[in-house]
């Protein structure tokens, strides 16, 4: 071996003296992703071999190089190196012109690769065993310095610059490899974060920091483009957080890894509009998405903010082509700048592929609901859910007092919360003002009497709570203008109901507010048949709400409604009330 690294010494040496023809042909032996890990590794081989250079290559990473020879002699060399198995057996031939900016031998920044012979001094044998010089650290650059070295990046590297600032939350900018106001004021904003002069120009030693620290974190988080055919989605995701756990449609969760506290959910199904609000309404319901936070549903889109004590979540999905596709991306509270960077990396990458949506009996029996079976996809269910109905066009709702007792959040229809605006505990009423305005189809009006005796009266109410997504239609008669016990504020139906019903707004034949379903009290020892139920009247729900603008407008309808009209006007006020702990 000492007699191989004589003879590659002595044809460097000749080719320094020019007896070879033009040299722009390398051996490659080495590449690295960062530039401090391919600048040891630069000078480990520097100590075997005298003519060691460094570029940046490319792809973005750092090439390690023997040489320049001629193509022969480059080729020769290759062959006779592997032979001793001085250098990895997939080393190769490269071309001057695939380099780049050059990084070694240490404090040299070439623009591109040189085509002058190597250095002659130093050509002497080295022994491997002796340690080489540490890189020599590159001096402060001028103002003038530091444009001249940026004016001789290739383009790549600019692009570099711009993808590592963007990174790091100071260029908000276009990637385009073009150094304009933008850029500039990014480059200070980086300066600033590490304590520099705010110039607004990079010295050649402020550059190569900021690749290092992007291309190191980008490892770190393993940020990779991932292609999700079943899904139809392209997205970078952080594989070095995350790890791909399974279908379960309509996502694709990938499950912390090595307890990073990182969660990524692709989202993937055919719909409509329809489908959409379905998809927000399920989404919300997860235990992975805290229940306070911001929310935004609109025609084709929404998103979703989540916070609690330990944990962060943002969901997005959009409707396009009758496909909706987006992800979430849950994560730890505490570690700010590094959720905020895969964000961006994802929001950035996001791309729907095809027009392919995940299979909905994929990775699940399509008898099991697969949102439950799913680990981390547990779904959450409100403490206790009631019924209420809209009192006026922009959603203030009416309901029992019951429901927003000790809640910490209310919801209306699981989607929009609400704070409570009056409350009354005697009568056992609530009036909820929703956050954003609401449309409701219908709103409540108050009959102007009780109906006869033995009338029929409908109602709408949730009376399995949460357990579906619409109210139950019950019917009955109007049996008693008071309580059991002569109360004046109650009347008795003859109508079976269940707890989820109460709260509801009981009707006449006209589709006009009777009264709201109270919850049934049964005597002490006694067991009231389950077809007796209370009304609390409208009257005295009126008399109670008249000073604070929230009494329901009388009714002028008359007439007897079509049993269809009357159920569709039941299901249009009826709103499901639900209380979150």
């Amino acid at each position: 071996m000492k007699h191989l690294i004589w003879t590659f010494t002595f044809l460097t040496c000749l080719a320094a003296a020019g007896l070879a023809r033009a040299q722009d042909t390398w051996v490659q032996i080495e590449a690295q992703p960062s530039l401090s890990e391919a600048q040891e590794r630069a000078q480990a081989y520097a100590g075997a071999f005298p003519n060691v250079q460094g570029y940046k290559l490319g792809s973005g990473w750092y090439g390690i190089l023997l040489g320049p020879f001629t193509p022969e002699e480059a080729a020769r060399q290759l062959d006779l190196l592997r032979q001793e198995r001085m250098i990895p057996s997939d080393s190769f031939i490269a071309e001057s012109g695939a380099l780049g900016r050059r990084f070694w031998p240490a404090g040299t920044t070439d623009a591109a690769p040189s085509t002058a012979p190597a250095p002659t001094t130093g050509l002497t044998p080295t022994a491997p065993e002796v340690a080489p010089a540490a890189p020599v650290a590159e001096e402060p650059e001028t103002m003038d310095q530091a444009l001249a070295s940026e004016s001789a990046l290739v383009k790549e590297d600019r692009l570099d610059i711009q993808r590592a600032m963007q990174f790091f939350g100071t260029y908000p900018g276009k990637i385009d490899g073009s150094f304009g106001k933008g850029t500039r004021a990014a480059m200070a904003a980086w300066q600033a974060t590490q304590g520099l002069s705010e110039t607004g120009v990079l010295t050649t030693t402020q550059r190569a920091a900021l690749i290092e620290a992007w291309q190191a974190e980008v490892k770190s988080l393993g940020l990779t483009s991932v292609i999700e055919d079943e899904a139809g989605i392209v997205i970078d995701l952080p594989l070095g957080l995350v790890a791909f756990d399974r279908y379960a449609p309509p996502f694709v969760t990938y499950s912390a890894k090595d307890g990073s506290g990182y969660q990524v959910l692709l989202i993937s199904r055919q719909g409509d509009a329809r489908a959409l609000v379905a998809l927000y309404d399920q989404v919300q319901a997860l235990e992975l998405v805290p229940m306070e936070g911001p929310r935004d549903l609109k025609a084709s889109s929404f998103s979703i903010d989540g916070q609690s004590a330990d944990r962060l979540a943002h969901v997005e999905a959009r409707l396009e082509g009758g496909l909706i596709k987006g992800f979430a991306l849950i994560g730890p509270t505490g570690d700010d700048q590094r959720r905020a960077r895969v964000l961006a990396a994802m929001q950035a990458s996001f791309t729907p592929k095809g027009s392919r949506a995940l299979d909905e009996n994929l990775g699940e029996p399509s008898a099991t609901p697969a949102a439950d079976l799913a680990k981390g996809l547990e779904v959450r269910h409100p403490a206790l859910s009631r019924s209420g109905a809209y009192i006026d066009a922009t959603g203030t709702v009416l309901t029992t007092a019951e429901v927003v007792a000790g809640c910490t959040r209310l919801t209306l229809d699981g989607r929009h919360t609400a704070t409570v605006a009056f409350k009354d505990d005697a009568l056992g009423i609530a009036v909820l003002k929703p956050d954003q305005p609401l449309a409701p189809r219908a709103v409540a009006e108050l009959a102007p009497a009780l109906p006869r005796l033995d009338s029929d009266v409908s109602m709408a109410g949730y009376s399995y709570e949460d357990r579906l997504d619409a109210p139950v239609i019950s019917s009955g008669t109007f049996s008693e203008a008071t309580g059991l016990n002569g109360e004046a504020e109650l009347a008795r139906l003859t109508l079976q109901t269940l707890p989820g019903d109460v709260g509801g707004a009981v009707l006449d034949g006209s589709g006009a507010m009777i009264g709201m379903l109270a919850p049934r009290k049964d005597e002490a020892g006694r067991e009231l048949p389950k077809d007796v139920s209370f009304i609390l009247q409208g009257a005295a729900i009126a008399a109670a709400l008249k000073d604070k603008g929230f009494a329901p407008a009388p009714s002028t309808r008359t007439g007897t409604l079509a049993a269809e009209d009357l159920a569709k006007r039941a299901r249009d006020m009826t709103v499901l009330v639900s209380c979150w702990k």
